[in-house]
């Protein structure tokens, strides 16, 4: 039947896989040195790069689930690496930065990841990985288009 769901060779299936497996084997390094999961690291990683967003924003940024970054802003705060104003305008909206702990933390592993990414690519060429991002940018495009 040409309808059947294979499910090893469903895309979204494959992506999630591939995600999930790089994302954990990353993780151990910096769980095991820092401390830190992987929601934290996604905060650390995007509040490094857009300085002043709120957990919303944040959310957004990173297609985080809200109670996710929600218990990762509370941890990176308790444990001194983010910190949280609030808004002057509307006393609800918390602006988030980093730290020094907090920066000295991303400055530590995001070269690691950095590393890692090198690693894991070594073996691709220049063309199959501009292949490769021009496919995920299209499948992107797509599922946004087919989501909304």
């Amino acid at each position: 039947m040409d309808d059947e769901l294979i499910l090893e060779e469903f895309l979204p299936y494959r992506l999630s896989v591939l995600s999930h497996t790089i994302s954990t084997n990353i993780a151990r390094v910096y769980e095991k040195r820092f401390g830190v999961s992987i929601p934290e690291w996604r905060v650390i990683a995007i509040l490094g790069r857009f300085p002043g967003l709120s957990a919303v924003e944040v959310a957004d940024r990173t297609l985080m689930d809200k109670v996710a970054v929600s218990r990762a802003v509370t941890k990176l705060i308790k444990n001194g690496r983010i910190d949280r104003q609030f808004a002057d305008a509307d006393r609800r909206r918390s602006i988030l930065n980093l730290s020094e702990e907090g920066r000295k933390v991303h400055n530590e592993i995001a070269p690691l990841a950095l590393q890692f990414e090198r690693e894991l690519l070594q073996d691709i060429s220049d063309e199959d990985y501009e292949t490769y991002n021009s496919i995920l940018d299209r499948l992107l495009s797509k599922a946004l288009l087919l989501g909304s």
